[in-house]
């Protein structure tokens, strides 16, 4: 199977555990805003979830986690596209919660998004440690020393009154992109209780790539294939890894990262090759 259609095949399957526990919820206007807010996307944190649990054979318990970490992206979305925030009206191209309801009703999305990723966890069926660690670790990768982090930092260098330096924009992006995507990566090892070192050296890289993939869309991607407004960054004159490296620059280093994560991915031999394309995948993408 190639990699498009093997990610495209876990989106489904992600997709369909998802509206099965949307439809146990009761029906209002939040159960609606939170199914918008959970379709479409490339599902790569759920993706990175469920083939890092094939690696030790625990994927059949995976499901709860990688729609968990599905949910919390999404809630993420919410609330940075809010006008507080980035103010965004386009998200994988479809009006934004906000824009398709209201400020509060997207307020509220957000907020029962998070409350389900850690129910979704509390389902889990593994051995107790290694439950509260996952819960635990996505605590931490999601709130205040991570993903929260990384939007705080963003909005912050907005009023800063100067442009943030390379280490400085790879600090921010490592916490509000990177810090899920770390989670979702070695979730598999958590679940399995091994290792987690060298999928997180992977995630690293990794998460690294996604962003400057992300800044190359900014200044190259087209609209419609990405699902969302582009050439944001330099209209708000935001630094990003373009702004500093130039495009060469970036897509120079990006390949780099690559090579690093795959290079991560060593201990696992061939069965780590569906990462491997993950990794390839994250720069050659048009969304």
């Amino acid at each position: 199977m190639s990699f498009p259609a093997l990610l495209a095949a876990r989106a489904e399957t992600i997709q369909a555990a998802l509206d099965t526990v949307l439809a146990d919820l009761p029906g209002s206007v939040v159960r609606d805003g939170m199914a918008h807010a959970l379709s479409g996307g490339k599902r790569l944190r759920g993706f990175l979830v469920l083939e890092s649990a094939a690696l030790f054979g625990v994927e059949p318990a995976a499901m709860p986690a990688a729609a968990s970490i599905e949910c919390l992206h999404a809630y993420s979305l919410v609330h940075d596209d809010l006008p507080a925030m980035d103010d965004d009206d386009l998200r994988r191209g479809q009006p934004t919660v906000h824009v398709k309801w209201d400020e509060a009703t997207a307020v509220l999305v957000g907020d029962a998004l998070q409350s389900l990723a850690f129910g979704l966890l509390a389902g889990l069926d593994l051995p107790a440690e290694r439950q509260v660690a996952l819960v635990a670790g996505l605590a931490a990768k999601g709130g205040a020393a991570g993903m929260v982090l990384g939007q705080a930092q963003d909005i912050a260098a907005e009023t800063a009154g100067r442009a943030l330096t390379l280490e400085e924009i790879t600090a921010l992006q490592g916490n509000k992109t990177g810090a899920l995507i770390e989670w979702s990566a070695t979730a598999g090892a958590v679940m399995a209780g091994a290792d987690t070192a060298p999928l997180a050296g992977y995630a690293e890289a990794l998460g690294r790539a996604f962003q400057i993939a992300d800044d190359l869309l900014d200044v190259e991607g087209d609209e419609a294939a990405a699902g969302k407004r582009v050439g944001k960054d330099a209209g708000a004159g935001k630094a990003t890894f373009v702004s500093l490296l130039g495009v060469d620059g970036a897509r120079t280093i990006a390949r780099a990262l690559v090579d690093e994560a795959q290079a991560a991915l060593e201990p696992y031999g061939a069965a780590a090759n569906s990462l491997r394309e993950a990794a390839r995948f994250v720069i050659s993408r048009d969304r």
